[in-house]
């Protein structure tokens, strides 16, 4: 079976919008009812109807200002800014849903250890065992500088930051052992304070006394998930994660990248089949396969206009940490002669927009790099379908998360369009057999 994803890159925030800014048509309300929950309700119910297993939400705290100096680009564009805090978002979205998964994410420097472990049993509850948690690290120094930090932490001791911060949250979610809730009324004993302990932490980066105050959520332990490619990355993957979103440009990086990740995992003595490696992918539908090359020239004619190249000059900014301003670089300069060392974002993904540039100039590289491709998935339904059946046979397993924007015409394309096309073919779900995320992850 195909697992299926929804990365909801905007987090939060404020969703395509501006048919002149680039987004295109069908944006609907999005430029005034984004802070409102009503589109990621509509976004969750025609997920699940689709069969998805979760839509993982993304999240950033900043106004990026990287981008020549300033901050003009991103709050005229809407550029990461304005977003809302997801978590509030989470129980609205499966209030009116009953099996899909919600992962909103968590970075390791925002949310305090015994703060991250009571919210996420809280939701876990409210969700009724539908919650995940999305570990990141974050990327520029803005972030770290609005929670005390003077700048951010260099990339991979970020990570090893973020190993503690996990465990420190596993251990406090473990901290009422199995049976500590009695709730015998007629005795009026409603815990076993012997199976409820102090984790008594102490770690380089974070303490924590503990116990956690609430009980175990559905889950126990809501699953992880994380996009790490680089090695530390991988490795923080590998020892926790229930499903990872990985970037990859082609069917043989999906299978290389795959093939090491379970190992990895088997080294950390866990069974990689209980860990769920989903491939970021932007498929092109239409109702014809002619009509979806021709949808795909115009999108790649886009990439030309101002608007686009100016977004991705700003976003290789903001990739980098923060740390390179690719506005004040000349766009005839050959990636070869840009200094990248100075960059502390996510490493593999400004790797993966320069990948095999070095003889290109930085306005080449605007125009053509694909931070994320479509993989061969452009067409009608059925050949979509089709081909993402022929991609998984070759890969073998686990499914995509799909990355496109957030309008209900994509919603529908993808729920009442490809959905049914790919359950004709017995490839993803008809139906769910589980209760909980966890339990929907572990399907076959």
């Amino acid at each position: 079976m195909i697992h299926l994803g929804w990365f909801l890159g905007a987090g939060f925030g404020i969703q395509p919008w501006s048919e002149k800014g680039g987004d295109g048509l069908w944006t609907g309300s999005n430029v005034t009812d984004w802070m409102k929950p009503d589109i990621y309700v509509d976004l969750a119910t025609s997920m699940e109807r689709a069969g998805f297993d979760y839509i993982l939400i993304e999240d950033t705290a900043m106004v990026e200002d990287s981008y020549q100096g300033t901050a003009e680009t991103s709050l005229r564009r809407g550029f990461m800014a304005p977003k809302n805090d997801p978590m509030p978002l989470v129980p609205l979205m499966t209030q009116r849903t009953k099996h899909i998964g919600i992962i909103p994410t968590a970075s390791v420097i925002q949310y305090p250890p015994y703060l991250a472990a009571r919210l996420f049993a809280t939701l876990d509850h409210l969700t009724e065992g539908r919650v995940g948690m999305n570990v990141v690290t974050s990327v520029t120094d803005r972030v770290a500088q609005n929670y005390g930090y003077a700048e951010h932490f260099e990339h991979d001791e970020r990570y090893l930051m973020a190993q503690e911060w996990v465990d420190v949250v596993q251990q406090l979610q473990g901290s009422w052992k199995p049976g500590a809730v009695l709730a015998d009324v007629w005795n009026a004993v409603y815990a076993d304070h012997t199976k409820v302990q102090p984790i008594d932490f102490v770690g380089k980066y974070f303490s924590s006394r503990g116990p956690l105050n609430t009980i175990p959520g559905p889950q126990g332990r809501p699953p992880i998930a994380s996009a790490g490619g680089s090695e530390a990355g991988r490795d923080l993957a590998a020892r926790y994660d229930d499903t990872m979103m990985s970037l990859s440009k082609s069917v043989e990086e999906m299978k290389e990248y795959r093939l090491d990740m379970r190992r990895r995992v088997a080294v950390y003595g866990r069974d990689p089949d209980a860990v769920k490696f989903l491939f970021l992918v932007t498929p092109v539908i239409a109702e014809t396969d002619a009509e979806a090359q021709e949808k795909k020239k115009a999108m790649a004619a886009a990439r030309l206009s101002d608007a686009s190249i100016e977004y991705n000059l700003w976003n290789m900014s903001y990739t980098s940490g923060g740390r390179i301003d690719f506005g004040a670089i000349d766009p005839d300069t050959l990636i070869r002669d840009i200094d990248f060392s100075r960059q502390n974002g996510e490493n593999s993904s400004v790797a993966a927009i320069f990948q095999n540039s070095a003889d290109l100039s930085l306005r080449e590289v605007v125009a053509t790099s694909y931070q994320i491709t479509d993989l061969g998935l452009v067409g009608s339904p059925d050949t979509v379908a089709a081909r993402m059946g022929e991609i998984m046979d070759e890969v073998g397993g686990d499914g995509f998360l799909f990355y496109l924007p957030t309008t209900r015409r994509n919603m529908a394309e993808v729920a009442d369009g490809l959905a049914p096309a790919l359950r004709r073919r017995g490839l993803i779900r008809d139906g769910y057999s589980g209760t909980t995320l966890r339990e929907n992850l572990l399907e076959h």
